[in-house]
């Protein structure tokens, strides 16, 4: 069983940081069905799939492999992309996590991410111009109060 610590840290970093520009581009650029990988060091091997969901939205579904001591598990988010709140399932039951997701064009994403109901974190994201690449830059919450920035790439497959 995951710990709240690992599942915050993993859902918020992954989830949010992503979502913010998958999410959007994908809608925009990348299209339905299209899968991701995540290239950074913290991030190996982290795989996003887009879908269509919530009429002219996204479900954003990540497979995170073992990592850190924790089982590979996967997130799924249904988002509206509008800016709306959306519930981060881990393994098909709430992990108390929200994203809220908005596009801003189609090469700019943010989103704002809350664990228990609280501020977690905000990230933005950038597609390339040719759709092929993504950077996601993401200020998390650590319980002490101290923002961690954490900058991810990823690639299309």
């Amino acid at each position: 069983m995951r710990s709240v610590a690992a599942a915050r840290r993993l859902i918020g970093a992954l989830a949010f940081l992503s979502a913010v520009g998958w999410a959007s581009q994908a809608h925009a650029q990348f299209g339905v069905g299209t899968t991701w990988v995540r290239t950074d060091e913290k991030g190996k091997g982290i795989t996003l799939i887009i879908e269509a969901c919530c009429n002219g939205g996204l479900r954003l579904i990540y497979h995170l492999p073992p990592m850190g001591g924790q089982p590979a598990a996967t997130l799924t988010v249904d988002s509206p992309m509008n800016g709306s709140e959306a519930p981060a399932l881990v393994a098909g039951k709430p992990s108390g996590e929200t994203m809220a997701v908005t596009r801003v064009d189609d090469h700019h994403y943010s989103t704002v991410v809350k664990m228990g109901g609280k501020p977690f974190g905000t990230s933005n994201s950038t597609v390339a111009p040719d759709g092929k690449a993504m950077t996601v830059e993401s200020i998390t919450q650590t319980p002490g109060g101290k923002g961690e920035k954490i900058i991810e790439t990823w690639v299309r497959k």
